[in-house]
């Protein structure tokens, strides 16, 4: 069995494209099982219920085979933070945006969380970046402020911010924030597990949510689907694929990945969803990701003395 360190790296490299891929059709499988306004489906609080519980089922069964031990007393408020960010803020704002707008749209807005998470990590974990990182954040935004208002108009929404968009922002701000909360205890529970004990611990409130909230009306066979891709996959396979491969490939190359996260985001939503690529759309993700790539690598750069 080869087991180089070319071999490794490589391997990391192919790990975080599929987990790159896995989470590029988040937004388009959402949006699926959530319908839109004229067309709804599941509603956006059953959706962020639903694949929650279905990945705490599959963390739990994961947890007990690997024997892993429960978090510390410590470990466990990061993990609630983690817990309210990305099992409960993120989805379900996502999910009532993407009633509202396309998931190229979507892209956009959300193609600057790792931006927003270095911002929350030097906030939260005191981390000193440069002042270039600043500048290219502050560019970053402003480009994604400037297309919300470019498409409000184009749509006839006046020449204002959306509300589907203030929810965008919210759900990057909520992602990010729970992000940097689940890193403060990778180091001792390890990566995979941090995602598991968050979707366990989130059982009892995501349980019952879905039971509450399970749809009174006929639902498409394809937005099942869609809910159990982005429960199963989403929500946990996703993140064990992206993990080792930043192990397996290094943390400064695997994560560079991220940046095609978006493309793939658009070009996905052309046969899922009978999106068409919009010139506009592609611009700005394309000048947004050369933002997120600058203001990243400002942030990993040596500061000089």
């Amino acid at each position: 069995m080869n087991n180089t360190p070319q071999h490794r790296e490589n391997l990391g490299l192919w790990l975080g494209l599929l987990g790159v891929f896995i989470f590029g059709l988040t937004l388009p499988m959402t949006r699926l099982a959530t319908g839109t306004v004229d067309a709804p489906q599941m509603s956006p609080w059953f959706v962020t219920w639903a694949r929650a519980a279905l990945a705490g089922g599959l963390s739990l069964v994961y947890l007990l085979a690997v024997r892993a031990p429960r978090p510390t007393p410590e470990e466990r408020g990061p993990l609630l933070l983690s817990l309210a960010g990305n099992v409960i803020g993120y989805p379900l704002l996502l999910g009532w945006a993407l009633r509202h707008v396309t998931a190229s749209h979507a892209a956009v807005i959300t193609s600057l969380l790792p931006l927003a998470t270095a911002a929350a990590a030097a906030w939260l974990m005191h981390q000193r970046a440069r002042l270039g990182f600043w500048v290219f954040a502050a560019l970053g935004s402003a480009l994604v402020a400037v297309y919300s208002l470019l498409r409000a108009a184009q749509m006839g929404h006046g020449f204002g911010l959306t509300w589907a968009d203030t929810l965008l922002v919210g759900a990057v701000l909520a992602a990010s924030l729970g992000y940097v909360a689940g890193a403060k205890v990778t180091a001792s529970l390890g990566a995979e597990k941090v995602i598991s004990w968050v979707c366990v611990m989130a059982l009892p409130i995501t349980l019952p949510g879905a039971w509450l909230t399970w749809p009174d009306q006929t639902i498409a066979p394809l937005s099942w689907l869609a809910l159990l891709y982005v429960g199963v996959f989403s929500m946990w396979a996703g993140f064990f694929a992206w993990f080792r491969g930043l192990s397996l490939g290094g943390p400064l190359r695997v994560s560079q990945l991220q940046l095609l996260q978006p493309f793939i985001t658009i070009l996905a939503a052309v046969p899922l969803l009978g999106e068409s690529l919009d010139a506009m759309t592609l611009g700005f993700a394309l000048l947004v990701v050369a933002t997120v790539f600058m203001g990243r690598r400002m942030a990993n750069a040596p500061k000089s003395n």
